[in-house]
């Protein structure tokens, strides 16, 4: 046993005793007793051997005493038995102060030390302290016993991860040890190590790839999938990547989980969720690493993948890993679903768009749903205009469809029931009549294409006996040539017949078209059909004619079928030769070939989208500025209405201010009169003492009878042709308003305005007017009772004289000549103020009540003004947006066209043939 092992568990004093001595203590006193008489220099060993003894029997205080007195080499271990002392004394500060104290070169000692304290530091629950002297124990000498062991029990009890992975990580790396190794994994699993950055497991992953391949394959996997849903994913795919580039890992090597994991990781970032500028710098080392690795079974997706990206983007894969890719790809097993994954491509697409609320259309989503009915064979008849197509597909289908050139694409397949219908990118329509039918596919009715097709479905025994879809296309001609629908449809077809005029058959015309057609589709079998046989009256010449037309055909296509038909004259042959043709051509339908029908449609697709979104732009700038000038418009209406508004009140309030003025004339005018006419009740044997009052209540009511019976009526009927007049200047209002919404709702394309006025104005004016000129109820007025001077002296006079006869006479003089002298215009006044006063009234909320009548029409205009100014804003901000950031639409498109690219690369590697 080595010194500082006998040190470290305190059996130092077996050196002086021996193991089975029994009583230590008596052996040890002797030694210690000889030693300090013969004045030795071993009594100070003696000294520290007997405290090991006192301590081991707990005699703790003895311990310290004898290792206080230690002053040779084996001091250190002396204080730091006296601290073991003072610790199982539960003196523990004490115990701390006289660890920190020592001070060795000892590494042993310095462990042991370290140990203690974090023993310590642990029984008072000061776990900051013993956190660090524990690391500071690791750091010193990672391989002192158990140490790194302790370490970690005391980092996981507490749930420190950091430092348990950073332990784990450290000793890895130290030791290359498969125990710490697996250590780590196992905190991978757990998800516990994204806490740190990617790099700072690269030198451990570094280690442990040459240490051992299985495990570093492992190891990657956990620390792939823990940070996959982090935000340092894309740290970890760069390191990751940039790491695993230097290593020399290759095909020859298993390497089949990280394989599936990188073709996992390359599907969800071509998903259409990231932009360019976030792959740009990950994708290439992804699939060059992918494709060192890649094993038989992802080697085909792997060179795939590389061929496709380096396409789309020059030089961002070295050129000798892309010669790999092409090498290795015609030599994979081609074991993939190519339907499949077309079909699921395209469901991406469609969601995606959808979630940009794009709409990818009706049209694609009924081609890609044709392409997948393997039962079905689409056989495509073209030809020339005027070669005699319409009549041939008539007579096929046993009615007469087809009356006139077409405009569309149309597509008879066989049914049960008869069904017409028009599959537009915008809308699904169906036709409810036959007529309906032929006028939308007129060409001299449709003068343009808006991509539709029409599928006829109807009850048809030789295209449901041949499970056949015949496909109708605008003919070819001198003007257009192949730039009809006929070339956007043509691989849609699995086949296509093409109709010959048996007068002059295969023109060099014909010919050009044709070298078009097979340049554009290669792989579409193409046949003939020699039309008109029935023109050619000798039989001999016709039959000449045939084999020379075979014989020019065959030179270009010489697996095509030739043979004559007439769509008026119908044999046995005839018949039988078609049967025979549509019977074997139905029956060819590769699965391969509709697999890459549907990448091209999913092309065409991506290319739509991309149009729509440029679309999208202009019709949003298109709308902006629509709605700019339509508030324009509308502000305009607003400032008309303001001054219509004006003028009729204006008219309106004149005319009837007119009318007051003309009672207030008249009043002003017989009212005076009426009371000075009131003078003929004054006789000379009236009794002048009341005289007063009786001419006071008769002027009253004449005043009240003149007002009654002849000023009401009178102001009723002038207020009825008022009503009659303004009526007309209000019906001439609505007449305005009415036009301008039917100017408005033409530019909107539907009735979005109704400017509608308040008539219930009038029908309250003709309730005011029956109201006020219904009568009224004046209060007496005080016309002959005022007190003026002469009043006063007459009125006296009256009641002082009247009670003498021969008075009478001068009275009544006085009296005539008072009344029928009196000006009266106070009294005209106050009478005509009173009667008038609602009127007056009336008269100034005119103004309010056509404010009243034009309100909503001023509301509709306004709220549309303000809807339109919001509808400008939100359009704004999304064309900004759009324009801004036109990535994030046109990136993912990019990437499902990287996808899409890499399906058609394996299906060109499925046929064995290079074409790019």
């Amino acid at each position: 046993m080595t010194l500082e092992h006998q040190l470290i568990k305190k059996t130092f004093y077996e050196t002086f005793v021996g193991a089975n001595e029994k009583d230590p203590v008596r052996v040890l006193g002797e030694a210690f007793l000889a030693g300090h008489k013969e004045g030795t220099d071993d009594i100070s060993a003696i000294r520290f051997a007997q405290g090991e003894v006192y301590f081991h029997n707990k005699d703790y205080e003895a311990a310290i005493f004898k290792w206080e007195n230690i002053h040779n080499d084996l001091e250190p271990w002396a204080k730091k038995n006296i601290a073991d002392c003072y610790y199982e004394l539960g003196q523990l500060s004490t115990a701390e102060e006289i660890y920190k104290s020592i001070d060795t070169e000892s590494s042993v000692l310095r462990s042991e030390v370290a140990l203690q304290l974090f023993s310590l530091y642990v029984d008072q629950g000061s776990l900051e302290k013993a956190d660090q002297v524990i690391k500071k124990a690791v750091s010193l000498n990672p391989d002192y016993p158990n140490v790194t062991d302790i370490a970690r029990a005391f980092f996981e009890k507490h749930k420190d991860w950091k430092s348990a992975i950073e332990l784990a990580v450290n000793e890895a790396i130290r030791t290359e040890s498969y125990h710490w190794f697996d250590i780590l994994k196992t905190y991978a699993e757990r998800g516990l190590t994204n806490i740190f950055e990617p790099h700072y497991f690269s030198k451990c992953l570094v280690v442990l790839y040459g240490v051992d391949q299985t495990r570093f394959e492992q190891m990657v996997q956990v620390l792939w999938k823990g940070y996959k849903n982090e935000d340092s994913y894309f740290s970890w795919l760069r390191e990751f990547n940039h790491l695993f580039l230097n290593l020399d890992a290759n095909r020859g090597q298993s390497w089949k989980e990280l394989s599936a994991l990188y073709q996992e990781t390359y599907f969800e970032l071509i998903d259409g969720t990231y932009l360019m500028k976030e792959l740009a710098e990950i994708i290439p080392n992804l699939l060059t690493n992918w494709l060192k690795i890649a094993d038989y079974s992802h080697a085909l997706f792997a060179s795939a993948a590389v061929l496709a990206w380096s396409e789309k983007f020059p030089s961002s894969i070295r050129p000798e890993v892309v010669n790999d890719a092409e090498n290795l790809i015609f030599h994979s097993r081609n074991e993939t679903d190519g339907l499949e994954y077309s079909l699921a491509l395209f469901d991406s697409i469609v969601k995606w768009a959808e979630e940009q609320h794009v709409d990818p259309g009706h049209r694609f989503r009924w081609i890609i749903r044709e392409l997948v009915d393997f039962q079905t064979h689409h056989l495509l008849v073209a030809g020339t205009s005027g070669n005699g197509k319409s009549a041939f597909i008539n007579s096929v289908l046993g009615e007469n469809i087809l009356t006139a050139p077409t405009s569309s694409v149309i597509v008879f397949k066989g049914d049960e029931e008869t069904e017409i219908r028009k599959i537009s990118d915008e809308e699904l329509t169906t036709f409810s009549s036959f007529h309906e039918f032929q006028e939308a596919v007129d060409r001299r009715l449709n003068k343009g294409s808006d991509n539709a097709i029409i599928e006829f479905s109807l009850p048809s025994p030789i295209l449901q006996e041949n499970r056949l879809a015949l496909i109708d296309t605008p003919g070819f001609s001198g003007r257009n040539g192949m730039e009809g629908e006929a070339l956007k449809y043509l691989h849609f077809a699995d086949s296509l017949l093409f109709v010959l005029d048996a007068n002059d058959p295969f023109t060099e015309k014909e010919e050009e078209i044709l070298m078009q057609i097979r340049k554009y589709a290669p792989n579409l079998p193409i046949h003939f059909l020699l039309n008109k046989i029935d023109e050619i009256y000798d039989e001999q010449e016709a039959a000449r004619m045939i084999d020379d037309t075979r014989s020019r055909v065959w030179a270009y296509f010489p697996q095509a079928k030739v043979f004559a038909y007439s769509s008026h004259v119908r044999s046995r042959k005839q018949q039988s030769d078609l049967a025979e043709f549509l019977k074997n051509v139905s029956r060819q339908i590769a699965e391969d070939d509709r697999i890459e029908k549907l990448l091209i449609f999913i092309r065409k697709l991506i290319m739509h989208l991309l149009d729509k979104r440029a679309e999208m732009e202009n019709s949003l700038a298109e709308s902006i500025k629509w709605n700019e000038e339509m508030v324009a418009k509308l502000s305009g209406a607003i400032h008309q209405l303001t001054d219509l508004k004006k003028e009729k009140a204006r008219i309106i309030t004149r005319t009837f201010h007119k009318v007051l003025e003309e009672i207030r004339s008249d009043l002003s005018e017989n009212i005076p009169k009426i009371l000075r006419d009131c003078s003929d009740m004054i006789q000379e044997d009236s009794d002048f003492r009341k005289i007063h009052l009786e001419l006071n209540d008769e002027m009253n009511r004449r005043v009240h009878a003149y007002i009654n019976d002849k000023v009401l009526p009178e102001f009723y009927r002038s207020l009825q042709e008022w009503i009659v007049t303004a009526n007309d200047e209000l019906d001439h209002c609505q007449s305005f308003l009415d036009e301008m919404s039917d100017g408005f709702n033409a530019m909107y394309g539907e009735e979005r305005l109704k400017l509608k006025c308040d008539f219930k104005v009038l029908d309250d004016w003709c309730r005011d007017a029956d109201r006020m000129t219904s009568g009224v109820q004046l209060e007496k007025v005080n016309i002959f009772l005022r007190r003026t001077p002469y009043q006063i002296l007459l009125k006296s006079a009256g009641m002082l004289f009247g009670a003498f006869q021969q008075n009478n006479e001068m009275l009544y003089n006085k009296y005539k000549q008072l009344v029928e002298n009196q000006d009266y215009l106070d009294v005209t006044e106050s009478i005509m103020n009173k009667l008038l006063l609602q009127f007056e009234l009336f008269e100034k909320s005119l103004e309010r009540d056509i404010s009243i009548f034009f309100r909503n029409p001023f509301d509709v205009l306004n709220q549309m003004v303000e809807e339109t100014k919001k509808e400008i804003r939100e359009k704004e901000e999304e064309l900004e947006k759009m324009r801004a950031n036109p990535q994030n639409y046109r990136d993912p498109l990019t990437l499902f066209e990287v996808k899409l690219r890499q399906y058609e690369w394996i299906t060109i590697s499925a046929r064995g043939v290079l074409r790019v």
